[in-house]
């Protein structure tokens, strides 16, 4: 386990080992609520919360270190390391005190870095702009049917996510599953000197983030990063029926493996049946062999998910049942939840985030249910340059999949004018600026035979419209 003396050789110039710095490091947070007996607590100055105030809370909820980079009152015993380790022998090492450094964030990272190569496990790193974390959640099921797997918590996948994550790890692990997000270029490049991935695995290159990226080519050569980290022994597990993903192929040293719905691919699938609520069905092929199987998640998109599960199970040495095993577990889902109001109609709410290609599948996923379907669709942000491209495409899906469209927000107009230009008729056409309207057509309108998809960025805050429904049901 991760001690104090582990802590203070990371962060700490010239740090020597101290013999009594024995106490345990159970874990890293930023958040005292969430303190455990034996936590590292992280004081992260912020715009409207500086971590600094509630140190002596995390104190009394049992942390055993506060890592901090402000000056306290005298009354928290402190150890000073800026200048490095220069401790007076008559310290008491004896927990809680307070670790001072020149920045809180930094000495984390540090931290997460020195403790990750102590470690002797397999790391897989994923990426790309769509299903990370449902990949994540599968990849981890899958290994967990062999090995002690740790996966990233939540979307903790930035600079501050992944350190709090690999500081979990214990020396019982064997595995651990690491989403890596991307906004800035060179930020997976950074996560992947923290944690050394052995494993790659890119999902696809989307449009979000493109007004902070640039391009679609700028959000490549972020994803990228991940497979450019890998070593020579690792293996970069890629989408072949991404363009953008499969050129990656000449950027790594890493063995390649590619999957996707190509016979080209090394892992391809075949036969895909969606199954409504039920999951989805189809073949798999793999070195001459040609399996059927079956997984419990909704969606036909679902099954690229699968493959990115089966081919890090293969490439980690899992026989198919054991991947099997893995996949009928049905807990990696997406965000999506399936619930039903008062009237009896089936609400899919998939509000966490919105870009064109989620909406794009959550649309098909409609498509597959059965009776009048319904979208209520808002904005999705942070498209830059593809904002009116990316609104267009899911209106013109939208009027060949749903009866009835209803917008939130000022983009999603694009999405209403594109449906009527793919001959959606007007008049089953409802565009509003706040939700409240919404759930009020919702509740006036809705039949026991009605599917609804409810989905936008999160920034609209439409799990709102979902939670009036469901409070009224």
């Amino acid at each position: 386990m991760l001690i104090l003396a582990d802590a203070l050789e990371a962060i700490a110039r010239n740090a020597v080992h101290i013999v009594n710095a024995t106490a345990l490091i159970t874990e890293a947070v930023i958040d005292s609520r969430l303190v455990i007996p034996g936590s590292l607590f992280v004081a992260i100055p912020g715009e409207k919360v500086d971590g600094h105030d509630f140190v002596a809370q995390a104190f009394a909820r049992g942390a055993s270190f506060a890592l901090i980079q402000k000056e306290m009152p005298a009354s928290f015993r402190t150890l000073d390391l800026r200048g490095g380790l220069s401790v007076d022998p008559t310290f008491d090492f004896s927990p809680p005190f307070c670790l001072r450094v020149d920045n809180s964030i930094a000495a984390l990272q540090q931290i997460a870095r020195f403790w990750r190569r102590k470690l002797e496990l397999r790391v897989i790193g994923v990426t790309g702009s769509v299903g990370k974390s449902t990949t994540k959640e599968m990849i981890a099921e899958v290994l967990g049917t062999r090995y002690r797997t740790l996966k990233s918590p939540g979307n903790l996948n930035n600079e501050i996510g992944l350190p709090l994550t690999i500081l979990k790890l214990g020396p019982g692990y064997e595995r651990a599953v690491l989403e890596m997000g991307f906004y800035l270029p060179g930020e997976i490049k950074f996560l992947c000197d923290i944690a050394q991935p052995q494993i790659g695995v890119v999902t696809n290159v989307g449009t979000v983030h493109a007004e902070r990226a640039g391009s679609q080519e700028a959000i490549a050569r972020g994803k990228s990063e991940l497979i450019q980290s890998l070593p020579s022994d690792g293996v970069a597990i890629l989408n072949f029926d991404d363009p953008w993903v499969r050129k990656m192929e000449e950027k790594t040293k890493a063995r390649v493996f590619f999957y996707g719905l190509s016979p080209e691919a090394d892992l391809w699938a075949d036969q895909i049946e969606g199954l409504g609520l039920n999951g989805i069905r189809f073949r798999l092929h793999y070195q001459g062999e040609t399996i059927h199987t079956h997984v419990p998640m909704i969606g036909r998109h679902s099954v690229h998910t699968a493959l990115r599960a089966a081919a890090v199970g293969l490439n980690d040495g899992l026989k198919w049942q054991e991947i099997f095993e893995g996949f009928a577990q049905g807990l990696a889902q997406l965000r999506l939840v399936a619930v039903r109001t008062k009237t009896g109609a089936l609400i899919l709410d998939d509000t966490y985030n919105a870009s064109p290609e989620s909406m794009l599948a959550a649309l098909n996923l409609l498509d597959e249910m059965d009776g009048r379907k319904l979208a209520v669709l808002g904005d999705m942000l942070e498209l830059g340059p593809y904002e009116r491209q990316g609104h267009e495409m899911v209106g013109m899906r939208t009027a060949q999949v749903a009866k009835a469209l209803l917008t939130l927000g000022p983009r999603a107009h694009m999405i209403a004018d594109a449906a009527r230009r793919a001959g959606m008729k007007s008049g089953n056409i409802l565009e509003f600026e706040e939700a409240a309207p919404i759930v009020e057509w919702l509740n006036k309108h809705l039949t026991p035979n009605d599917a609804v998809l409810i989905k936008g960025s999160h920034g609209l805050r439409m799990d709102r419209i979902t939670a009036a429904l469901e409070a009224q049901s």
